[in-house]
């Protein structure tokens, strides 16, 4: 491991927070990150001595607000390797989901046109598409998993055939699996298909160049990397976001408005209606600027050991007792680790490892298609973050083995 998770701890003030007598040890970064001093100080700096509202304003502090917040945009954007005019700030990447399954889809996608989801998306991914479907005719396809919880490649391509748009994750939350996103937008293109990434569970834990992957639209939250919530991003071609109608109408996202009709402003600022998350943008570019200081290289390298001591603990203290989903080995897989007792539901799995201080997520996480493939109806979920070491792990095994000796007949 090239990072030094004990002192990258140092910089998160709640991990030195002792629950139920005992050190917090905090394994649900996939669902919402903690978040290191540099964003708590950018953010507060921000409300103390230079908010105002942006892009109205010619007084300093309203000049300085603009400047920051757009300062942001600009190193977000370069974080994941796009030309700033290209990075729509959203609240989330629901909200990024949303705003291409609307402004896209029903501007350009006709009954009859095919969306193709798959097994392991989010309901993020999923229910925009269905509410698209309901409302315009439009069918939703299903490329289905492999045996090692992978996408099934050939079953992917033949479920693009005709299809107009393939909206698929980077990684699983649940599963781990990482997908090889240039492979699957060249199935996409072969087909004629548009791609939508959903990257909220890539771009906190491993280099991701937008551009280089080939996408139309990618998708990213703010909260799992580092940064506050309320802010995520979109990033889309260029031409695309020309092309398409506003998501939301009033104050920003104009360049005129009269009696009969309005003119939209340039992007990205057309698809930013009403005061923008201002402060929120400016943590993000702090969180961003901590993780590029880090160098995704080194956070995914760490945390693909982590990962690989994980398994191999669970195996030895565990193995055959406690069912894991996801990839074999660590090759395509990222830090997350769904489990599983037999007869045992994971939110009560979740309660006892919180008497020990272990958080985990317990749950369908936002994933049911996903559960019913793996024909459970919850999981309990690990995932790491810069910030969990060995220790963290260790704690989670020693938790789990409580947890099943307790519930033991």
């Amino acid at each position: 491991m090239s990072l030094d998770p004990r002192r990258l701890r140092a910089d998160f003030p709640q991990l030195a927070r002792c629950v139920h007598g005992k050190r917090l040890v905090y394994l649900d970064s996939a669902a919402s990150a903690q978040k290191p001093r540099a964003v708590l100080d950018a953010m507060d700096e921000a409300y103390r001595h230079h908010y105002a509202n942006v892009h109205r304003g010619v007084y300093t502090i309203a000049e300085e607000a603009t400047a920051a917040f757009e300062d942001a945009r600009a190193t977000v954007a370069g974080f994941v390797g796009a030309p700033p005019e290209e990075l729509v700030f959203t609240r989330n990447a629901t909200e990024a989901i949303n705003l291409v399954a609307h402004a896209y889809g029903r501007s350009r996608l006709r009954p009859g046109d095919v969306v193709v989801v798959t097994e392991m998306e989010h309901h993020a991914n999923i229910v925009p598409w269905h509410q698209l479907a309901a409302e315009r005719g439009v069918t939703v396809r299903w490329a289905r998993l492999d045996g090692d919880y992978r996408l099934d490649l050939e079953h992917l391509a033949a479920c693009l055939d005709g299809a107009a748009l393939l909206a698929v994750t980077a990684m699983s939350n649940v599963l781990g699996t990482v997908n090889d996103v240039p492979r699957l937008v060249a199935l996409a293109r072969t087909a004629g298909a548009a791609v939508l990434v959903d990257a909220s569970q890539a771009v906190p834990h491993f280099p991701v160049d937008v551009q280089a992957w080939g996408a139309d639209f990618v998708a990213f939250t703010g909260h799992k990397m580092l940064g506050p919530s309320g802010i995520g991003c979109l990033w889309a071609r260029r031409e695309l976001l020309e092309a398409m109608p506003p998501f939301l109408g009033g104050g920003e996202m104009i360049r005129d408005v009269t009696r009969d009709t309005f003119t939209c402003n340039e992007v990205p600022w057309k698809f930013e209606a009403g005061t923008p998350p201002i402060v929120e943008a400016i943590g993000l570019g702090a969180a961003a600027r901590y993780l590029a200081e880090l160098g995704m290289d080194a956070v995914a390298a760490h945390e693909r050991a982590l990962t690989a001591y994980a398994l191999e603990r669970i195996e030895a203290r565990l193995g055959g007792r406690l069912r894991v989903f996801g990839p074999h080995g660590v090759e395509g897989r990222g830090g997350v680790i769904s489990v599983a007792f037999d007869g045992i539901h994971a939110h009560d799995v979740s309660q006892v490892l919180d008497e020990d201080a272990v958080c985990v997520r317990a749950g369908h996480h936002c994933a049911k298609p996903l559960m019913r493939v793996l024909g459970v109806p919850a999981t309990a979920r690990a995932s790491f973050s810069v910030y969990n070491d060995t220790d963290d792990v260790d704690a989670l095994v020693a938790a789990l083995e409580r947890a099943e000796r307790f519930f033991a007949p």
